[in-house]
């Protein structure tokens, strides 16, 4: 506890001051009346906000309206008022800010001070009726002060964003006035957290974007960032109450959110009601800019399916076109196809909700695409992205796949914020007669690639290997049916021995039968592994002296690995 008696309270233990915070205990202590009174107060209090003044003759019931209260008792005496830790202990447990006394009507003022030290409550005592009047009058003056600050704010949030709409700004120019008029930073972003645009004075931008709170892509966790109204303590995490979101809504459409953050103070319900009016703007914005956009992607996506079907003219004139859009197709380049692991037209969503879905698989790309090169063109068809991703002569495809596993996880976000998860083919490097061919191999990369590893695969073509022809066979009942039979019992996994027997097979057969060196990869005694070998002769045949029996088992090998079969 920190008594302070006739002292001006600590400026450093109270909450920084903004238009919105309002009074609070430490600043009641520097007005001039309190500095005459004797003062009992926790420093953990000094930011408890006061929002009346009400006078009683007598301690209030239980039943009374106290909450942020500073209640003056006059008049009443020691007869009749209850014990002092029973008055305290109600009032505190009310949520009364603060208790002022007039020392002349309350004899036992030393029980008084340890009653309310005992229910930690702020605790004033005037000289007399006069003095607690004048502290009473002098708090009342500072809540009307605060709510004409209020006011005033409100007119120059209506003012502003007045502004912003009339002059048909953008989310930037809305974050740009919100970091300025919260003194800290502002964003944009979607609904599962990828920033749209921002803004931040004095460079506290950079330093937002250093919080816990973002992810290494760059994507606001929202999963864990409540909406609306915060408390200080929430998760344990110092300095939430110094941040607030609110959702981006038109009508029925969720849009993303919008985000300030104040290093300086701590943000109030009143900022965050200015918040979410400074929300509707953003959503005007939003909505016109997906109007335009979707207009945009119309063009650019008709053109690019010519391009891709060779219907887009010469050479010269697909370049022509492409640059009246705003991209480069003059270079050398590779398909990137980006498809969703899920099938919509097997799912139980309403078509409105796949589109929506749809719609925002492809801004994620765009816009990850787009922080890179403006130029580069995006479009989505149905459940893909087409991306012609540029690359540099002489590119190896390991430097390629770098470049589209830094995009596709920005996309991601690390698999936060309701994401769909997609797979990734990646075509060999062309030009822009070569364009059909690539569109094709990277179609068949991302449907092999997620054969061979499942969801979420990144593939190029190059690595397909033996996978392209096998997935050309149309049947896969032909598939399965070679397995079992090259194969036997060891296409199953009814044995728990089987997929390690498999397993060793497979490392023989990439060691062109070499056997200590399969030994020395499995971890296995040279005798154990021969072992193994006269098993698998025993099930499969003579596999070690017959090469057309080994390749039968490789491919069986293969495909058994591929998904779907």
């Amino acid at each position: 506890m920190a008594n302070v008696d006739n002292d001006r309270a600590d400026p450093s233990q109270m909450l920084p001051a903004s238009a919105s915070a309002g009074p609070t205990v430490g600043g009641i202590l520097t007005l001039p009346a309190a500095q005459r009174c004797r003062c009992e107060v926790a420093t953990g209090r000094l930011g408890q906000r006061v929002r009346r003044a009400s006078m009683h003759i007598a301690p209030p019931s239980s039943g009374a309206d106290l909450h942020e209260h500073l209640v003056c008792l006059t008049g009443g005496g020691d007869l009749g008022c209850g014990r002092p830790e029973e008055v305290t202990a109600r009032l505190a447990a009310a949520g009364a800010a603060a208790l002022a006394l007039d020392a002349t009507a309350y004899s036992a003022v030393d029980e008084w001070i340890r009653a309310a030290r005992r229910t930690a409550i702020p605790l004033l005592i005037a000289a007399d009726a006069e003095a607690l009047e004048t502290l009473r009058s002098e708090v009342l003056d500072a809540v009307l002060d605060h709510q004409a600050a209020l006011l005033q704010r409100e007119d120059e949030v209506h003012r502003f964003l007045v502004r912003i709409v009339l002059a048909g700004g953008s989310l930037r120019d809305l974050c740009e006035s919100l970091a300025g008029f919260f003194d800290g930073a502002a964003m944009v972003t979607t609904t599962d957290g990828r920033v749209l645009a921002s803004a931040g004075v004095d460079g506290q931008l950079d330093g937002v974007m250093a919080l816990d709170c973002f992810d290494r892509t760059g994507r606001l966790i929202v999963e864990d960032e409540p909406v609306g109204v915060r408390a200080g303590h929430l998760a344990g995490r110092a300095g939430q109450d110094r941040r607030a979101l609110v959702r981006i809504v038109a009508g029925s459409s969720d849009h993303g959110l919008l985000a300030v953050f104040c290093p300086a103070h701590a943000l109030t319900e009143t900022d965050v009601h200015m918040l979410e009016r400074a929300a509707a703007v953003a959503a005007l914005a939003i909505t016109k800019e997906h109007a335009v956009a979707a207009v945009e992607s119309k063009y650019r996506a008709e053109f690019l399916r010519d391009a891709l079907a060779e219907r887009a003219g010469s050479p010269a004139e697909a370049i022509a076109h492409a640059a009246s859009l705003g991209w480069d197709i003059d270079r050398p380049m590779v398909v990137v196809v980006a498809e969703t692991d899920e099938d919509d037209a097997v799912t139980a969503r309403a078509p409105q909700e796949v589109r929506a879905l749809q719609e925002r698989f492809v801004r994620a790309w765009v816009q990850a695409v787009r922080t890179r090169d403006a130029s580069i063109p995006v479009a989505g068809f149905s459940q893909e992205v087409i991306t012609l991703l540029p690359v540099p002569d002489g590119a190896d495809s390991a430097s390629v796949m770098r470049m589209v596993g830094d995009i596709a996880r920005v996309v991601r976000g690390d698999g936060g914020g309701g994401r769909r998860t997609f797979s990734t083919g990646v075509s060999r490097a062309t030009d822009v007669l070569g364009l059909a061919a690539a569109y094709s191999e990277a179609l068949r990369a991302v449907s092999v690639g997620r054969q061979m590893h499942g969801e979420s695969a990144l593939t190029h073509v190059d690595a397909l290997g033996i996978y392209r022809l096998l997935a050309l066979v149309p049947d896969s009942a032909d598939l399965r049916q070679f397995v079992e039979d090259a194969l036997g019992d060891l296409a199953h996994d009814g044995s728990p021995d089987n997929a390690d027997l498999r397993r060793t097979l497979s490392v023989l057969i990439d060691t062109n039968m070499n056997v200590a060196e399969t030994a020395r990869l499995m971890f296995f005694h040279y005798n154990t592994l021969r072992y193994r070998i006269a098993k698998l002769e025993k099930l499969l045949g003579p596999f070690t002296s017959d090469p057309q029996l080994r390749l039968t088992l490789a491919l069986a090998l293969r495909i058994h690995e591929m998904r779907g079969i």
